[in-house]
């Protein structure tokens, strides 16, 4: 009995020493990641034809949670030259290369953010602002100089209207 007991006595040291490491050196790997910054001189085509187009986008509640996720969104998208969201005038500008970027992506884009984003009247406009700073006429112009404004009741005088009733509001 006393054999076995040394016997057992000894294995349990042995364990111990074996199993017991406190000089253990944690294992360092190195990962080598790259990192870009979207340029977007250096991603967009010179020869592209690029359009412009101004919506609506019902929804938005606050200028930094709503309208500034929504432009960083569309911004983001490959062929979007740039991109503005105006929250008081509840209004989105974009720039983008025609062969890239869609109107019905750039639809996807916004409602993808929140299903409360809403896209409307989307229009393609020569040159940024129109929209938000579109006049309407008076009730006494009779809007033979005035033009849809994308199939809404709300008229706006045509650049070259020269009746009094637009004039008056330039």
């Amino acid at each position: 009995m006393n054999t076995l007991k040394k016997i057992f006595v000894v294995a349990f040291i042995s364990t111990l020493v074996v199993s017991c490491k406190n000089d253990v050196e944690p294992e360092v790997k190195t990962v080598e990641v790259e990192v870009t910054k979207r340029d977007v001189a250096q991603t967009l085509d010179p020869n592209a034809t690029y359009a412009r187009v101004e919506f609506g986008i019902e929804g938005m509640t606050c200028s930094m949670g709503c309208a500034k996720t929504i432009e960083k969104k569309m911004a983001k998208m490959e062929g979007v030259k740039s991109a503005k969201v105006d929250f008081d005038n509840r209004i989105a500008m974009v720039e983008y290369d025609e062969a890239k970027v869609s109107p019905k992506s750039l639809i996807e884009t916004v409602v993808s953010v929140a299903d409360i984003y809403k896209v409307k009247d989307m229009h393609k406009v020569e040159d940024f602002g129109n929209a938000a700073k579109a006049k309407t006429c008076k009730p006494d112009c009779k809007m033979a100089c005035c033009t849809d404004d994308a199939k809404k009741d709300k008229k706006a005088c045509a650049k070259d209207c020269t009746k009094d009733c637009c004039n008056k509001e330039k």
